[in-house]
């Protein structure tokens, strides 16, 4: 067989995470040859990069036309990739083709399969996948062996099912069915900064699918953003620090640029926020989503704090240019990191339902990063790249702002991160299969972990970013892993048990109403 290894674009993540791909190269490949067969690298080790993966879209492109057509093909992941670097020639390979991970919560081979796995699933390219720590264990080396003699692995998705008939008369399904013939009628805006650069295949969403739903793009540059940044003033910027502090967030400043967050950082990423704000009015969007990699690592601090205060409710004041007005006041402008338009659905019909419910109307996504058993369950670490909606964490007291890790981004900036607060929770996703939009939605709840395993956890992964302990009602490790389609999952807050079951069944009625085939996922009572 032969393998690839689809990596990052920015040659710091590559060379930093190679010994790690090559401990799962030969992890795997000691497992093939267990079962008699060989492994033959499609491409080399590059020393003057100092890295293997393929790191370019043209690259795997040439990479593929050296790969017999009909040959098994492995992508062996252990790292976050670019999906885009190998859909090229994953779309024109005919032969059997398995996305193999590690299970890692530091290296995450397992955010990088579940995106090239939904990026393949969108292009319609049929696909196996597989995971394991060591590759050393029966459930792995069972499921490389039925591969290599049948060409195809299928996992246990029992927990799926879809949408039954709903009780038209039910407040939950009358409130979702209007809620969506609003959105239909009046039509919402998203904005959209920069499309695509992160290599996000399956995060984007037609035209053609979305304005059937009432959801129309306005594509919009990130130069424009920071042009606008340039334009918001040091005392803008000063005051909504000053807001922030006053309500208990913690900065964890330093001196160092090159390594520590700094009062410039921040200052910088405030004015980011403003900016965004400003650019949101001037076309009426109803969300916005800013992709900061590519183009914007390289120009200004992260936009992870911007992104966090944008999701919350309470949070600092901003003003229209003239000071004439408030804009979105006493509101979130639901945020879809890294413009993942799935995301962009999701928290757009979360946001309505919530707030005409009357609940907290904080949404966001998180990387399914990874997870493992405690205290008789399996609980996610869920984690997302950077911000969460302080309410998530139980407000600004409980967050704190900790500069990025520089192997990402090189300009540092501040996260808004803390530990997501217990609770009930809905968990959903909106993704592309077979040229139509699908939802899959479940309940779950948050777990309160003990300090010292809440850090085991955090040093286990990204200790900088906001983490989420999260238990999936009626769904196992395996069959999340098997079933999801993106490497992000939608999470929203419900004040009971009873409020995320009534919540969820509205959300399942609007996406019904809207045309999107509604999956559900565990145990969801209805």
């Amino acid at each position: 067989m032969y393998t690839v290894a689809s990596g990052d674009l920015r040659p710091s993540a590559n060379v930093t995470c190679w010994p790690a791909q090559q401990q799962l190269e030969a992890a795997f490949a000691a497992a093939v040859a267990d079962l008699g067969w060989s492994v033959r690298r499609a491409h080399p080790y590059d020393a003057d990069k100092g890295h293997g993966f393929i790191d370019s879209q043209r690259y795997g492109i040439e990479v593929f036309k050296d790969i017999p057509v009909d040959a098994p093909l492995v992508v062996v992941d252990a790292v976050w990739q670019y999906s885009h670097h190998v859909l090229a020639g994953l779309r024109s390979h005919r032969g059997p083709i398995l996305v193999v991970a590690n299970w890692s919560g530091e290296f995450p081979g397992l955010v990088g399969l579940l995106n090239l796995s939904a990026s393949m699933t969108k292009a319609g390219v049929a696909h196996s996948t597989l995971w394991s720590e060591s590759f050393t264990d029966t459930w792995a080396r069972d499921g490389l062996r039925t591969w290599l003699e049948t060409g195809a692995l299928r996992h246990d998705e029992s927990h799926v099912r879809d949408l039954p008939a709903l009780d038209d008369a039910s407040p939950e399904v009358e409130l979702g069915v209007a809620l969506a013939r609003q959105l239909r009628d009046d039509k919402a805006v998203i904005g959209v900064f920069d499309e695509g650069c992160m290599g996000m295949y399956n995060a984007i969403f037609d035209d053609e699918l979305l304005n059937p739903l009432g959801i129309f793009k306005e594509r919009l540059s990130q130069s424009a953003l920071v042009a606008e940044m340039g334009r918001v003033g040091d005392d803008e910027a000063k005051a909504a620090r000053t807001w922030l502090e006053e309500r208990g967030l913690t900065f964890h400043f330093g001196t160092d640029e090159a390594t520590e967050l700094t009062e410039a950082q921040v200052t910088s990423q405030l004015k980011m926020y403003i900016a965004a704000l400003r650019i949101s009015d001037d076309f009426g969007l109803d969300a916005v989503g800013i992709q900061y990699q590519q183009g914007l690592k390289d120009t200004v601090p992260a936009s992870d704090l911007a992104e966090g205060l944008l999701n919350n409710a309470e949070r600092p004041p901003v003003l229209s240019r003239d000071g004439s007005r408030e804009l979105y006041a006493g509101v979130p402008l639901p945020h879809f990191n890294e413009v993942d338009e799935g995301v962009a659905v999701d928290a757009l019909v979360t946001n309505r339902i919530w707030t005409a419910m009357g609940f907290d109307p904080e949404t966001t996504l998180h990387d399914i990063r990874w997870g493992d058993e405690y205290d008789g369950e399996f609980v996610w670490v869920f984690e997302i790249s950077g911000s969460v909606p302080a309410a998530h964490n139980g407000g600004y007291q409980n967050s704190y702002s900790m500069r990025q890790p520089p192997m990402y981004f090189p300009l540092g900036g501040g996260t808004l991160s803390g530990i997501s607060k217990p609770g009930h929770i809905v968990w959903s996703r909106v993704y592309i299969a077979g040229g139509a939009l699908h939802v899959d939605i479940g309940r779950g709840h948050v777990a309160e972990l003990p300090a010292e395993e809440t850090r085991r956890r955090l040093d286990a992964t990204t200790p900088q970013w906001p983490i989420m302990h999260a238990v999936l009602h009626g769904v196992g490790r395996d069959q999340l892993m098997a079933r999801h389609k993106a490497n992000h999952v939608q999470v929203a807050y419900a004040p009971d048990a009873g409020g995320a079951d009534r919540a969820l069944l509205a959300k399942a009625a609007l996406f019904r109403e809207l045309g999107l085939a509604v999956h559900l996922c565990g145990d969801v009572d209805l």
